[in-house]
Formats: structure tokens, sequence, C-alpha cells
């Protein structure tokens, strides 16, 4: 990974040569986590939590909790490749595969991130809408100002991206949680349909995918193993082994903070909108429809929690294009070039007149594509000894990790042909 993203991190050496212990031993190790974990609230989320929850009450939250723990695991293993190898995905990928695999893979890559660049993007200008009643033409050019601007964080340093992205994530958590105060749910239920898995027709089961869809994030797979890779670097087997144990309580924190936006996001719309009897599939219904039951308040707070994640979220597509170009290809264009090719696709869409939501839902329909290559390769790598090192997947991990691809896979494969 570039070097632009790599800034040299004193503490964390001290941390590992013992001088430095507790929490302040344990802080110059988070970041990573809450970067990847923007991929998994971007709006495309908002769409498919919302339409699961108005339809179908809390049933489908068990499916947020066990799409999470996959997640979990998935970018575990992501991060434990780049401490292990001090190379990201598609590096390792491009050294262990033909040339034009690597192409191929590259352009598959890219399309992925395109399709989720298309969501965040036009999440953040339906935010703008939303809060400010501009027209989606001028609030997309705004937000192509917004993402410029974090675009700036990028390039001034890792540690500076870190600390804002995590800013606004924690935003997005916390007005998450003031919506949940005000929907009023019933804590029976919400237990009920975290832990007693369920179904209720086919209609049932393709939101249940469309869920899994849009929480496991290829993009995200390749750009958390770009992260660790020289972030902190370990010297020894031992070093690097404490290095990952310090990783993966990053990976838990943020993994944790994902998971209970997604689930809030049904929880309020099975609370308010399935408990009045109102079908909501799109996005600025469901503002109008939060003003109108619960004020104007709960609404604003809504929109702006759209808005930070549709900005904050379009920071790490484009970290995971550069970085999946290096790495596939070894070729690299200008970061600010690259943001302006990204976002012109969603201002068409917008231009044209299509609606929103239902580009998100296509943008996750392109996504599912692009899973099972990012996940296979990753599983093959992080079970090879020789590369891995003590870091190496236990074969109950492997097993695990295999089956967890062979899910997410089918269940993608599915929602595809329903698509088609």
């Amino acid at each position: 990974m570039s070097e632009q993203f790599m800034d040299k991190i004193d503490p964390a050496q001290h941390v590992l040569s013992g001088k430095t212990k507790g929490i302040r031993g344990f802080l110059p190790f988070l970041g990573p986590a809450f970067i990847a974990a923007v991929a998994y609230i971007d709006p495309g989320n908002f769409a498919t939590n919302i339409s699961a929850g108005s339809q179908y009450g809390y049933l489908l939250l068990w499916v947020i909790l066990f799409s999470n723990i996959m997640a979990l695991l998935i970018q575990t293993l992501s991060a434990k490749l780049g401490i292990a190898t001090g190379k990201n995905l598609p590096e390792v990928a491009s050294e262990r595969f033909s040339k034009w695999i690597s192409i191929g893979l590259w352009i598959q890559a890219e399309l992925v991130i395109m399709a989720t660049d298309l969501a965040e993007f036009i999440g953040a200008a339906l935010g703008f809408n939303l809060l400010f009643h501009i027209p989606l033409l001028p609030s997309a050019c705004i937000a192509a100002v917004g993402s410029f601007l974090i675009l700036e964080l990028q390039r001034r340093g890792v540690r500076r991206l870190e600390a804002g992205i995590t800013s606004l994530l924690f935003m997005v958590a916390l007005s998450f949680v003031i919506e949940v105060f005000y929907a009023k749910p019933e804590p029976g239920a919400v237990m009920h349909g975290l832990f007693v898995p369920g179904l209720e027709g086919m209609n049932s089961l393709l939101l249940a995918v469309g869920i899994l869809g849009a929480t496991v994030m290829p993009h995200a797979i390749y750009l958390h193993s770009g992260l660790t890779q020289r972030r902190v670097v370990g010297k020894s087997e031992a070093e690097r082994k404490k290095i990952f144990q310090f990783e993966f309580v990053d990976i838990v924190i943020a993994m944790v903070i994902a998971g209970a936006v997604n689930a809030s996001m049904l929880i309020v719309a099975a609370a308010l909108f399935f408990k009045n009897g109102l079908h909501v599939e799109d996005i600025d219904v469901a503002y109008t429809e939060l003003g109108n039951l619960v004020g104007p308040a709960a609404a604003v707070i809504f929109g702006i929690g759209l808005l930070i994640a549709g900005l904050s979220s379009s920071s790490v597509g484009t970290m995971a294009g550069d970085m999946v170009m290096q790495g596939f290809i070894k070729k690299r264009i200008p970061l600010y070039v690259r943001r302006f090719v990204t976002i012109v696709p969603p201002i068409v869409i917008i231009a044209l007149g299509i609606n929103p939501t239902k580009a998100l839902v296509i943008s996750q329909v392109i996504l599912s594509f692009g899973i099972g290559f990012a996940l296979v390769p990753l599983i093959m790598f992080t079970s090879n000894k020789k590369l891995m090192g003590s870091l190496v997947n236990r074969r109950i991990t492997t097993i695990v990790a295999w089956g967890v691809a062979a899910l997410v896979i089918s269940l993608n494969i599915f929602l595809l042909l329903d698509f088609v």
C-alpha cells in the first residue's frame, strides 16, 4: 500500500517492546477496523434495513447479527494477512496468480468499487436533499465537494483520516441511538428477533439475502489488509502475533458499532413503520414518515446520519480503489482524478431522474457479484502456512471460513438470479 496511508507510529513500538502497557498501549493500534467498518453502514444498508423492518417488524434482526459475525471473521482474516505478510490482498494475489487473472480481478474489483461509490454518493446527495430541500442534482454537486474535503484528510496521512472517519462513525451511531430512543421499541420483541431465526415466505428470504449482501463488502475485504500491512511492522513472529491481538480488539469494537447501527435502522423501522402498517422502501419516504410519526427532530437526525454515512463511506471506496489498482496491476492514478471519475456515474443517474433508492438496491446486487472474488483468495492465502507463519488459520477457522464463503456466495448467486 502507498506510503501516503502509512504514518510511522512510534508509540506502537514502545508497546511491542513492553515499555507502554494498559489502555495507552492499546490506543496506537486503534483505527484500521473503524475505517473498514464504515463500509458496513453505507446508504445501501439504510435501504435494505428499513425495508426489512417496515415489512416484517423485528423478524430479520437475526440476519443482521449473523451477518455481523461473518463480517467479523472476514475482516479478521483480512487484517491478519496484512500483518503477517506486510502486503495487502491484491499484492499477494498478483504475486501468486497469472498476469491475466490479476487483470481480471482488478477489473471486477474496480466495478464493485464503482457500485459501492454509487450507493455512497447517492446517499450523501439524498441526505443534502432531504435536510436542506435542495434539488438532487445540486445536492450531488455539494456532496462531491464534501467528498473532496474528506479526501484531503486522506492525503494528509492515515492517522488524521482515521480520526476523522472514526468521529463520523460515532456521529452516525449516535444519531441512531437517538432514533431508537424516539421509536421506543419492545425489548422482548427485539431480543426474540435477534436470537430466534425465522422467515415468512420468499420475499423475506430475498430481504435477508439483501441484508447480507449489504453487510459483507468486497472493497472492505481488500482494504483492511492494506490498512494493517505496514502500519505497525512486527520484527518477529511474537511481535506479529501481539500486533494481531491488538488489531482483533480493534475489529471487535468497530464491528460491534457497525452491527448496532444496522440493527438500530431495522428496529426503528419495525417500531414505527411496521407497527403503524406502513410499508416503506424508499429512504425519502422513511424521512417523511419519521417526521410525521415522531416529529421533525427525528427526521433531521435520520437525514444527518444518512448524509454522514454517505460522505464517510465514499472515502473508503476511494482508498480501496487506489489500493486494488496498485496491488493488482502496479499502477496508480492521482486520488483526486480517481475521485472525479467515480462521481460522474452517480451524477448522471441523478440527472436522468432515476429513483435513488432503486439505484442503491441495484448497487448492492453488483456488490454481491464481487464477494467471492475477494473472499476465496483471502481464505486460500490465510490458510497457507508458508505465507502466514504463526498467524496461519487454525483448522477450525479455515473450515468455518470456507463454510461462510460457500453460504455467502450461494446466497448472492440466488440474489443475482432473482434480480435477473
